[in-house]
């Protein structure tokens, strides 16, 4: 028998899921081997510049690598809210945009690497004293911006606040497993933490707490790669009310 439509949505963006969080962890653990990352994004210019141009080609690829391996998760973030069928959901919807404006925000924070910081790079290396003076500027100025602002922040930001809503509607609902909610939430609010490193950029003295990048952030990997999981095992219940009733009942408390 032919797999229906939404058994071939849900594989697809379950199985997308899985692989995004499977890719970019292996692009991440090369880059971390490679250019100690995440560690030496605040370095100075004169550390990090250097160590750029030691790594080579090789570098620039693993930067473009963690690029679109992370992009790669956009696609299963927009088809999401149809997989569950949830397509008519005010909060799924919104949280769909949030989380594909957040890996675009991303995207642009990994991809100045392979487009911007290569010539900041080469230009320092090959400068004198004023010239290397002028690039360590610019190289603070753009990765202020492109990194810290558009990629970290924001980006960071939008793609929790997008698995917080995700979690609350997997507990409100029952769509799958509650437990998968809970530690959605869990792992949400440990990732949050790391806008404490964040703003410590701009305002020197801010709370920092220094596990939370490192935990956060591979918590809440792992936590996407279970949802893709989830999905895939999901089973239509026979004679059970569609889920988008089914989480209109429990928003109101009338499940």
């Amino acid at each position: 028998m032919n797999a229906s439509p939404s058994t071939k949505l849900r594989t697809a963006t379950g199985g997308l899921f899985a692989l995004s969080a499977l890719a970019f962890a292996a692009a991440a653990t090369a880059l971390s081997a490679m250019f100690d990352w995440p560690d030496v994004l605040r370095e100075p210019a004169e550390v990090v510049l250097p160590a750029f141009t030691a790594g080579g080609p090789a570098l620039i690829w693993a930067w473009f690598a963690a690029a679109w391996t992370y992009g790669l998760l956009a696609i299963p973030i927009l088809l999401l809210p149809a997989a569950l069928e949830l397509q008519g959901n005010p909060v799924a919807k919104v949280a769909t945009y949030a989380g594909a404006a957040s890996v675009l925000l991303s995207l642009i924070g990994f991809l100045r690497w392979v487009f911007v910081v290569p010539a900041l790079a080469s230009a320092y290396e090959k400068g004198d004293g004023q010239t290397q003076a002028a690039v360590a500027a610019a190289w603070t100025a753009q990765h202020q911006y492109g990194g810290a602002l558009l990629g970290e922040h924001l980006g960071q930001l939008l793609v929790i606040a997008w698995s917080a809503a995700v979690s609350v509607m997997i507990l409100r609902s029952g769509i799958l497993p509650r437990w998968l909610g809970a530690a959605g939430l869990i792992t949400s609010s440990i990732y949050l933490l790391n806008q404490g490193d964040i703003l410590a950029t701009a305002v020197p003295g801010f709370p920092v707490w220094d596990l939370a990048g490192l935990i956060g952030s591979t918590g809440w990997g792992l936590w996407i790669a279970i949802l893709g999981i989830s999905i895939l095992i999901k089973r239509s219940a026979t004679g059970s009310p569609a889920p988008t009733k089914h989480f209109h009942r429990a928003l109101h408390g009338t499940a």
